[in-house]
């Protein structure tokens, strides 16, 4: 099913592969005119009536699977469906999909390649407006032909170094054609260097902007967690060291997705279970994108900063929490979790660090660990030595390999053990 959970004012089924005009003769009494919708009465293998809806069917190659394709759009009641899918079983060759069969067959049909399939894989996800934006990026086709278009070129440079060993007199390339080469291969290096660039933003949209709440025990930690998710997220006592595990919520702050996570209380202890938890904070602390160290009244600054003495400066923020009870002129940003002071500006503080981490999500820019892998690849080829001073001959195999590195970013080649893991991310149906 590929219109998610029942109940629902409609439900979509779709089959897809060369049993799909045999489920539409044996369902629904014939294939319907191709792309029209068709109401229909669907009956199952007794004649027995399971719904009225309507049919669809899209022929192959051009359909969204690049195989025939029929569609049953029917009332979306987990009886009507069940009854549906019975029937529709009980059809000779028909079976349920798998998690992300359609997209896969999609993808092996050459309807999509592996970036797009990735992409869509990304906007069914997605929780932010910029996730979402980003993800279209993908899903519109912009980064296969960002990368198909660097192989081109690749293949461009190759094609001239081996013409001119087959025609040049002993086999020798002509210096104008070497240096064309050369500096063709100098140019698309600086390319997919400056794309790199912007590979911690991409992952950074996909994954979030990682906030840890730090700070001494009983600090105020937990009551922020839950004044800015507006739920009671965390449990909240005077007893100092409450809090032993991380605690993470996600929010959407200027359409990027921001992981706050509450820690442990920061301190000397004898308390092994306590020990951990404390554990887990320093490392959630140095895996963030942003620290947080709360300092409540009558803590000394210079006290609280011990803990996050190994922070960088740029991934830290010092908040004056608990506001309220301090009578002090306080230097800083101020927060009450009590009174609401200070959060309206601590969540545009954290909005701005996020949005620039973040960068414009319109931008093409690689977003997985495995695009990064092999633009490093490609980009460690091309830069093994100076183009200039390579032989012809191996700087036409290094262009060979560089290509095959950009050609597994969009599936193309080598990527067959990774097909498994990225399309068990889709749901069934999709």
């Amino acid at each position: 099913m590929s219109s998610g959970a029942l109940p629902s004012g409609v439900a979509v089924l779709r089959a897809s592969g060369p049993g799909a005009r045999d489920l539409l003769v044996n369902l629904a009494g014939g294939v319907p005119e191709a792309r029209r919708a068709s109401l229909r009465t669907i009956r199952d293998s007794d004649g027995q009536t399971v719904d009225r809806g309507l049919v669809l069917f899209f022929p192959g190659p051009n359909s969204v699977t690049g195989e025939d394709l029929a569609e049953f759009h029917l009332h979306g009641s987990r009886a009507t469906v069940s009854a549906f899918i019975t029937a529709a079983c009980a059809v000779p060759g028909v079976r349920l999909a798998e998690a992300g069969e359609f997209t896969r067959r999609a993808f092996v049909n050459g309807r999509i390649d592996l970036t797009e399939a990735e992409g869509l894989a990304d906007l069914l996800a997605a929780e932010t407006d910029g996730q979402r934006r980003r993800a279209l990026t993908q899903t519109g086709g912009r980064l296969r032909a960002l990368y198909e278009g660097w192989g081109s070129q690749l293949l461009e440079a190759r094609a001239l170094l081996e013409a001119d060993f087959d025609f040049a007199d002993e086999g020798e390339v002509s210096d104008e054609v070497a240096e064309g080469v050369a500096q063709a291969v100098e140019t698309l290096a600086s390319e997919i260097e400056a794309h790199l660039a912007g590979a911690g933003r991409g992952e950074l949209m996909r994954e979030g902007f990682r906030v840890a709440l730090a700070g001494s025990p009983n600090a105020g930690k937990s009551s922020l967690l839950n004044a800015l998710a507006g739920r009671e997220a965390a449990i909240v006592t005077d007893i100092p060291g409450t809090t032993r595990d991380l605690v993470e919520v996600t929010l959407d702050l200027g359409g990027v997705l921001v992981r706050l996570t509450d820690t442990a209380g920061l301190r000397d202890t004898s308390d092994a279970v306590e020990a951990i938890g404390v554990a887990r904070a320093r490392d959630a602390m140095a895996r963030a994108d942003l620290v947080l160290l709360l300092v409540p009244p009558g803590e000394p600054l210079a006290e609280a900063q011990i803990h996050v003495k190994q922070i960088e400066p740029d991934r830290l923020a010092i908040l004056r929490s608990k506001a309220d009870l301090d009578g002090e002129e306080l230097s800083g940003l101020a927060i009450s979790v009590r009174t609401g002071s200070g959060l309206g500006q601590l969540e545009r503080l954290i909005a701005a660090r996020a949005q620039e981490a973040a960068g414009d999500p319109d931008l093409l820019v690689p977003t997985r660990a495995r695009h990064r892998a092999a633009l490093e690849a490609a980009l460690a080829i091309l830069r093994e030595a100076p183009p200039a001073s390579l032989p012809p001959e191996i700087l036409a195999e290094n262009l060979r390999r560089a290509a095959g590195a950009l050609e597994a970013l969009t599936g193309r080649q080598g990527v067959e053990d990774l097909l498994d893991v990225i399309f068990s991310q889709f749901c069934i149906g999709k």
